[in-house]
């Protein structure tokens, strides 16, 4: 068996490594006496749709303050292929969400059940540009849309903030208006990959919001969204509800799940991040219903934009490889950019973003939580299958996949204040090398077991 060549690309702290290619090693006709993280390609599990980001309106308007030359390397510094992270999904929002200038709806005249005053005219202000922009560039994107709220006229309190309940005679309208907007949006270019139900369904915010008990979302689901997407020729779309945290996805998709005429509607169910861990609720939830899908819909570090913050990227690292490690097969980030507060956000609720935008001075700042994204969409592209690892220590987290092309990508991350030497063992061969304190590292080698 010939040698082969490891290629090695490292982000770590304290260090100008960002993403940047290392010297390479070779694999050797020996076992490792260090610690050691195995690779078996003969057994693999999920297969990845790809990684992407969400296109709200803060995130456009923001994009749109940077000057051309900016605006055009920020869309090449996530949706190039070939020297950015290559994302292929993205996530946007039906009506306001948190991340918008302030509440809207596409139909605001109450009672309009026949939806004649339907619009998405604001969206071609700023979210429209940024989406035809990435799909230029990426070639595909996977995109699905998100609401917080129906239009106030629709609610039980009379507004799209608080919380309230969908109006039951506003069910049927309702769902005619998902489809409203994926028919408007195609108009213009874009198409859509999926949708979810609602966005946080348990979560009265001061917000856009709009709950949802596991009955409600399901009978929704069930009697109108399924049915009425059927009828309109978007049965296609990959549709996933609960869309909030771990905690409590098993209970709640469960009660969807459990009924077969409303499961036959369902690709899936989305999460977030927030409320804590959780992350083998994932793995039971897959166990139970394993033909029903798992996507990560949002995350981000609350409370501010954390400008610089080390800790972040760990972040996103841990919930990434945890995540995909359970059955995961797409990793979607909160807001691509925002300005340097964290913002624009119509309720205050600033939190941080792989890209902040340095307004005044018309500058992109690149966040660790960039670079450690990038450890896994640049090299874990979409139709890549995880495979099995074995690893000799816990001190380094580690997700391996197998690509289409036939390149095995493995990220290492150590989140520890020391330089860990390792092998990566792959059948009698072994490579060495060493995973520097707080770092993240992405190794790629030819698969050559067939």
């Amino acid at each position: 068996m010939s040698r082969q060549i490891v290629h090695i690309s490292l982000t770590a702290r304290d260090t100008p490594a960002r993403l940047s290619e290392q010297p390479p090693v070779v694999f050797e006709a020996t076992q490792s006496e260090t610690p050691a993280i195995t690779i078996d390609p003969r057994k693999r599990f999920q297969k990845m749709e790809g990684f992407g980001g969400a296109f709200t309106e803060s995130a456009a308007v923001t994009w749109q303050k940077l000057p051309a030359e900016k605006q055009a390397e920020v869309m090449r510094a996530y949706f190039d292929p070939h020297h950015g992270l290559g994302y292929t999904m993205g996530r946007t929002h039906i009506n306001s969400c948190d991340f918008a200038l302030g509440n809207y709806a596409h139909d605001e005249v109450a009672g309009d059940f026949a939806l004649q005053h339907f619009s998405i005219e604001r969206d071609r202000a700023a979210i429209l540009p940024m989406l035809k922009e990435a799909l230029r560039l990426s070639g595909v994107l996977k995109l699905f849309a998100s609401p917080w709220s129906p239009p106030a006229w629709m609610k039980t309190n009379k507004q799209m903030n608080g919380g309230g309940r969908l109006l039951p005679e506003c069910r049927d309208v309702w769902a005619r208006y998902y489809c409203r907007y994926i028919r408007e949006y195609e108009k213009e270019g874009i198409p859509f990959w999926g949708l979810t139900v609602q966005n946080e369904p348990e979560a009265s915010q001061s917000w856009d919001s709009c709950l949802y008990s596991a009955e409600e979302e399901r009978d929704f689901v069930r009697d109108y969204l399924g049915p009425i997407l059927q009828k309109e020729g978007l049965g296609h779309l990959n549709l996933m509800i609960w869309d909030h945290n771990r905690d409590a996805i098993y209970e709640r998709a469960s009660v969807v799940y459990d009924d077969p005429q409303a499961a036959q509607y369902v690709w899936g169910a989305a999460f977030h991040w927030y409320m804590g861990d959780h992350f083998d609720n994932l793995t039971a939830l897959h166990e139970a219903f394993p033909d029903k899908r798992l996507l990560f819909s949002e995350g981000c570090q609350e409370d501010g934009p954390h400008t610089g913050e080390w800790g972040v990227g760990e972040r996103y690292g841990r919930s990434l490889i945890n995540d995909l490690n359970r059955w995961t097969v797409a990793w979607v980030d909160w807001n691509l950019l925002l300005d340097e507060g964290g913002g624009p956000n119509h309720a205050g609720n600033y939190c941080s973003a792989p890209i902040l935008v340095d307004t005044q001075a018309g500058l992109p700042l690149y966040q660790s939580s960039f670079y450690y994204l990038g450890h896994f969409s640049r090299y874990i592209r979409p139709g890549a299958e995880r495979i099995l690892y074995a690893s000799t220590t816990d001190e380094l987290e580690t997700t391996a996949f197998l690509n289409p092309d036939g390149i095995i990508a493995v990220v290492v991350m150590n989140r520890t204040e020391q330089a860990i030497p390792f092998a990566l063992q792959y059948h009698d061969q072994a490579a060495r090398t060493i995973s520097p304190p707080h770092s993240i590292m992405t190794l790629r080698f030819v698969n050559f077991s067939g």
